[in-house]
């Protein structure tokens, strides 16, 4: 074919646009659904640039149910100093400034969450989702994009454009998944606008080789903040202290001239990249390698919408946030998983196509929570000339990694206006927050109720609920194709040796709490009340839009 020809048509039940991070974890929670995808990726090969880092406690309990945990944390130990504090500084050789966090996971306890915060390379981390989307069946398109689709009440047709010979093919989908980043084409071409502040700095990442054992070797430190006379920033360095990356957010004195201070990236000559980092580093003559620098815009913005018919947005194609807290790539992900498990339903038959309208309902909510809190974070940490005053209170890490709540038509409503968001160790199985970690135990072993997720509709019922076991057997016929398991916890094979299911669900011994395969809670009953057959095929027919 020659270049800019056309090849025939490929179909395919979900088509990803962009295979980095986001479209990655899709096609990977897709897999887990047992659905199909193709993700096109731009880049023929992923970054080696390293990228982000901070994955937080949620996330990793999505990589435990996907199966990668393990294989994350290994990485994880290679790359960064595990349990590192972040901190503020002068400089690397001079004085500190201020303690922000005194490690990654202070106050993080296996009564909250099996799992710990990680740091670790995004290149590493892509390798990991895309060796294991090739296992699960996903197919990854190197060096082509998206340059246009058609919809239609059944289907997308995108046309896919190869980057280096201008060659063109279609792929036919049930749906389209946009995760193609800050610049999305998908979110270009559905015309729809951001919502939010915009830019307010033009920053950059450089990333380098330095010997900074001298003045980091040891240390137990994740991030340190600089802030002197020649910029404002953070420093992130690789576990032997002779790599990293330095985010620049300003330059000069921004109280002086705050417009030419808040753009940081106006000179990326090689010389001015050392400086900055021999800057940061408080050493004039410190020998400098350059490996490369991106330009990007600190922005707090958000898709005036996530969907437009078969076509959604995920990652920062749908959400805009500063760097500060890490927040960015993991509430991709968890926009990923949200969408994934509904689009298999939907896909599948089980789902009523409604369903597939509280993606936004849910995750839009949570995106426009967490941009403010990013920038909150900035404005204090980063951006402290801006006076800013438009910026919401300070809320706890765990609220926003772990005890966001869903609202939607997908998930009954129990009573009252539940909160956006809450501490986790609070909600207590509230229809809408995420379903509580509790250490059970299964044939011997002891396992967390969060590795019962993941894939099927889970029914925890009360030690006296044996009822409503057999109910979770009767709605076959009525839900045709739904995989629904249900246990009996203090009463049959799942035992609960410190009897906290009852307190930790919010049910009575009687009582059934319904998770999604998301791990979110999507019904309870209290108590039992009535026929739980009936009530439980009501429920089911109420999430499932059906």
């Amino acid at each position: 074919m020659s270049s800019g020809g056309t090849t025939g048509d490929a179909e395919v039940p979900v088509l990803i646009a962009g295979g980095g991070l986001i479209g990655l974890a899709t096609a990977t929670f897709l897999a887990q659904h047992g659905i199909r995808s193709i993700a096109i990726e731009r880049l023929r090969a992923g970054s080696l640039l390293p990228r982000a880092g901070h994955f937080h406690l949620r996330t990793i309990e999505l990589f435990r149910s996907a199966g990668i945990e393990e294989e994350v944390r290994r990485q994880s130990e290679m790359d960064f100093v595990p349990e590192g504090a972040i901190i503020a500084m002068d400089s690397l050789s001079g004085k500190k400034l201020a303690d922000i966090i005194p490690g990654l996971n202070v106050g993080v306890d296996d009564t909250l969450t099996p799992i710990r915060r990680m740091f670790i390379n995004q290149p590493s981390l892509e390798r990991i989702l895309r060796k294991r989307a090739d296992e699960v069946g996903a197919t990854v398109r190197a060096g082509c994009e998206l340059t246009g689709f058609e919809q239609d009440a059944d289907s997308v047709t995108a046309t896919v454009t190869d980057a280096g010979t201008g060659e063109q093919s279609r792929i036919r989908a049930q749906y389209l998944v946009g995760a193609d980043g800050a610049h999305s084409k998908a979110r270009e071409l559905l015309g729809i606008p951001l919502d939010g502040r915009g830019v307010f700095s033009n920053s950059m990442t450089i990333y380098f080789h330095a010997d900074l054992w001298p003045q980091l070797g040891d240390k137990p430190l994740s991030v340190i903040y600089i802030n002197n006379s020649v910029f404002g920033g953070f420093f992130r360095l690789a576990k032997d202290c002779q790599s990293g990356f330095l985010g620049v957010n300003t330059v000069g004195d921004p109280k002086a001239d705050p417009v030419a201070a808040a753009n940081a990236a106006a000179d990326i000559s090689e010389a001015r990249l050392i400086e900055i980092v021999r800057a940061g580093a408080g050493v004039p003559d410190l020998p400098v390698k350059i490996d490369g620098c991106t330009r990007w815009r600190a922005t707090s913005d958000v898709a005036r919408r996530f969907q437009d018919g078969r076509i959604f947005l995920a990652g920062d194609a749908a959400h805009l946030m500063p760097p500060n807290g890490g927040f960015g790539g993991n509430t991709g992900i968890q926009d990923a998983h949200n969408l994934a498990w509904k689009l298999a339903l939907a896909i599948k038959g089980v789902a009523g196509p409604g369903l597939l309208d509280s993606y936004e309902a849910e995750r839009k909510p949570v995106a426009k929570f967490t941009v403010e809190q990013a920038y909150t974070r900035y404005v204090t940490r980063t951006a402290t000339y801006l006076g800013a005053t438009d910026y919401e209170p300070l809320v706890h890490d765990f609220n926003i990694e772990l005890g966001y709540l869903y609202q939607s038509r997908a998930i009954p409503p129990e009573g009252g206006n539940a909160p956006g968001h809450d501490d986790p160790r609070k909600t207590c199985g509230r229809p809408g927050s995420r379903a509580p970690h509790l250490w059970v135990e299964r044939r011997g072993q002891r396992i967390s109720t969060l590795d019962l997720f993941g894939r099927r509709f889970v029914l925890l019922t009360g030690p006296d609920g044996a009822a409503w076991g057999e109910a979770a057997r009767a709605p076959g016929s009525r839900f045709s194709g739904l995989e629904l398991d249900s246990y009996c916890v203090g009463g049959g094979p799942l035992s609960d040796p410190d009897a906290r299911f009852c307190a930790s669900y919010g049910v009575s011994r009687t009582g059934a709490s319904l998770v999604r395969p998301d791990g979110f809670v999507a019904w309870r009953a209290v108590e039992a009340d009535g026929d739980p057959e009936t009530a439980l095929s009501r429920a089911l027919g109420a999430v499932l839009m059906r």
